[in-house]
């Protein structure tokens, strides 16, 4: 299974970078011209001067939140009347087929180009190949998560049974009937299906593969699929971006899909971090017809080290690692980290921060811990002093040698007790 989706996954470096940079100013210049939202957001940025990853990351972050409250006014009393806020270059009609639906309540165009949100690269690297049917147990109701995998198995010369969610003992009865290849959906869905074959003693011989995500893909849930004759894989994505990063053979992180341009920043922050450092992911996509710049995903994860077992030339991210906005309410205010950011900026000689919030609710205290390369006399008494500033709030600074802190991607830890 070592053979890749196409040429594209196995180019240099340098070759990937130096394409994903050429397209960047003709993406911007698009955005700009037809959504709306980047209008305004970008209105000051010369786009074809953004040709290297040194210029994108002067430009603002736009995050899902600041999506969500932009439709939202559009959508409200007074506003335009644009559902999705001003961010799609699509209008209602024969190139947008679909509207979709994300929790929030966020709304998302369905394009017509072929593999519209890219997954057949990871179904692909799943093990899925052209001729074989897939049961795709993703939702098609509101969300796009079953659209997503459909156009990305038909992309790929697949035929699809549109299982969708519940129904498990008819699940189970088309997958012993039509006898797929595999399976699309959760991790957890999928477990449900495999025990419920086993009670109806209703043999899945063919179920040798799976394509999962949209949550937590542990070892130990790997592992029992495997000991069941099922290789699952996983696959990192959103409604917004399509997909991101997939999982390989070699299960060594994630690889960065092809039509991305993939950032880790300082959580609260447009700043990219350090490679191997924990971070947001921002991402930019190459998608006309939903061109976000900068989006972030409010996800955090890393770079790591190196390049992909398989040949798979690709930066990769060591997958999920937690959410990135950390904001806390402390003695009555909302604290983000953003702020975190403001303090540090304001300091030369800080390398890192972590704000730990201790003690009990309506009891709390704040504690600055900062990574200093040098510490001149007065420094955490200063620190403390634009704390209260920027906070409005008191808090405690703890001087501390470079590498202190974890990499782990926190700028707050809410370390209260909620007994």
């Amino acid at each position: 299974m070592t053979t890749h989706y196409d040429a594209l996954e196995v180019r240099s470096s340098a070759e990937r970078e130096a394409a994903l940079l050429a397209a960047l100013p003709q993406q911007i210049a698009h955005a700009k011209t037809r959504a709306p939202a980047f209008t305004a957001i970008l209105k000051d940025v010369d786009a074809q001067a953004v040709t290297s990853r040194a210029a994108l990351a002067r430009l603002p972050v736009t995050r899902k939140h600041e999506l969500l409250e932009r439709q939202q006014a559009e959508r409200g009393p007074g506003g335009g009347g644009d559902a999705f806020g001003g961010f799609s270059a699509l209008r209602y009609g024969a190139h947008m087929p679909h509207v979709f639906a994300s929790p929030g309540t966020i709304y998302e165009p369905g394009g017509t180009r072929k593999d519209y949100w890219r997954m057949a690269r990871a179904l692909f690297a799943a093990g899925f190949r052209p001729g074989q049917l897939v049961h795709n147990c993703f939702s098609y109701h509101f969300v796009p998560a079953g659209a997503m995998m459909e156009t990305g198995a038909l992309a790929l010369g697949c035929t699809v049974f549109p299982g969708g969610t519940g129904q498990t003992e008819q699940q189970v009865q088309a997958m012993a009937e039509l006898r797929p290849a595999g399976y699309i959906g959760t991790p957890s869905f999928l477990k449900i299906i495999v025990e419920k074959a086993a009670d109806m003693k209703v043999a899945l011989p063919t179920v040798t593969r799976a394509l999962v995500s949209g949550e937590a893909f542990p070892p130990s849930l790997r592992d029992w699929l495997a000991e069941r004759g099922i290789a699952g894989y996983q696959c990192y994505g959103s409604a917004d971006l399509g997909l991101i990063a997939y999982e390989t053979e070699a299960r060594d992180g994630l690889v960065l899909d092809e039509g991305v341009i993939v950032e880790i920043v300082r959580p609260g922050t447009g700043d990219p971090v350090a490679e191997g450092e924990v971070g947001e992911l921002v991402v930019t996509t190459l998608n006309p017809d939903y061109p976000l710049i900068r989006f972030g995903t409010g996800d955090l994860s890393a770079i790591l080290p190196g390049t992909c077992p398989t040949g798979r030339t690709n930066s990769r991210i060591k997958g999920w690692m937690g959410r990135a906005d950390q904001t806390v309410k402390v003695r009555g205010m909302f604290v983000h980290p953003g702020q975190v950011a403001d303090i540090v900026r304001r300091f030369p000689e800080v390398l890192k921060a972590r704000l730990v919030v201790s003690g009990e609710m309506a009891n709390d205290s704040m504690h600055f811990q900062v990574e200093a390369a040098s510490a001149p006399s007065g420094l955490d008494q200063r620190i403390s002093e634009v704390i209260r500033d920027v906070t409005k709030l008191r808090g405690t600074v703890q001087l501390m040698a470079p590498g202190s802190l974890p990499n782990d991607g926190k700028v707050i830890e809410d370390a209260r007790s909620y007994k």
